[in-house]
Parts: structure tokens; C-alpha cells; sequence
């Protein structure tokens, strides 16, 4: 499946976050979601994207963060913990989520073909619309794409 474009609605999104608790997409319409794909909670490139966009909160106003990685909760919840992220993170073990906004795929590391998360985000407008899609972003530039498409958003 391919990513979802500028201009289509997102996906919904029904999953578990860091504390067992149900987070839906369709609750949060009304506010700008940035959703992001990351493969692995702490590890180095994924605790560099989750700080950024930790430290970059006064820059984000109402805006809402979904970290999604196919992590069971308590691994996120200690990741969480740990680098007091203070953000919803979303387990999503079966890639069903992943896969509805295709960043499930093929993948590979010295050599070796396996099926993983491509790193992406994804911010969803008030309208439930994807406003933006960053498909195979780097960890450095989640927080300051977001900040600069928030700043379009609200012009």
C-alpha cells in the first residue's frame, strides 16, 4: 500500500499506547496530529527523533505527537520514562497500521532482506486530512519539518 497523500484523509488509527489505553486517530480531529513511524524504541536514531520532537513541544502549541513502532506498551512505556518524552506512543505489533500507511516494507542491512517500518511521519490536519507526508524522513529533521508545516498550516 502505498503512503497517503497531502490532500486524502489518514488512515484511522485504533491502537494501544505506552500505558494499555485505546488511542484513536478519529478523537483527535479538531487538532493537528503528527503521526511517525519508527522501527525501534531506544535505539539511537529513534531516541534521537523522540527527543527532538520532546524538545521542540513549546514550538508545537496544541499539537498532537503519536509515536507508533511495532513495540509491545511496556517497552514504551520504559522508553518513555527514561527520556521523559511525555507523548502518546502506540504499539503496534501486528504492522496493521504501518502497513494502511505504507511504511511496512522490505528492507535491508548488510545483506540481509527482512520486512520492517521505514521511518516516515505524517502530520494530519484538524480535518482528519493529511496536511503533510515525510516518507523515509531522517531523525533529525521530524521536529523542524513539523515546525515549519505548522507554521504553513496556521498562515
Amino acid at each position: 500500500m502505498s503512503t497517503p497523500a497531502p490532500g486524502k484523509a489518514a488512515p484511522s488509527i485504533t491502537l494501544l499506547d505506552q500505558h494499555g489505553e485505546k488511542v484513536k486517530l478519529s478523537d483527535l480531529k479538531g487538532r493537528p496530529v503528527l503521526v511517525y513511524f519508527y522501527p525501534k524504541a531506544d535505539t539511537p536514531g529513534c531516541t534521537t527523533q523522540a527527543c527532538g520532537l520532546r524538545d521542540a513541544a513549546d514550538d508545537i502549541g496544541d499539537t498532537v505527537i503519536l509515536g507508533i513502532s511495532p513495540d509491545q506498551p511496556e517497552k514504551l512505556a520504559k522508553f518513555d520514562e527514561k527520556h521523559g518524552l511525555g507523548f502518546t506512543l502506540l504499539s503496534d505489533p501486528d504492522h496493521k497500521v504501518a502497513e494502511r500507511y505504507g511504511v511496512w516494507a522490505e528492507k535491508s542491512m548488510y545483506g540481509r532482506k527482512f520486512m520492517g517500518i521505514v521511518r516516515s511521519a505524517f502530520l494530519v490536519g484538524p480535518d482528519g486530512k493529511v496536511a503533510e507526508a515525510w516518507p523515509k524522513i531522517s531523525p533529525k529533521d521530524t521536529p523542524t519539518k513539523l515546525v515549519k508545516a505548522l507554521d504553513a498550516l496556521a498562515a
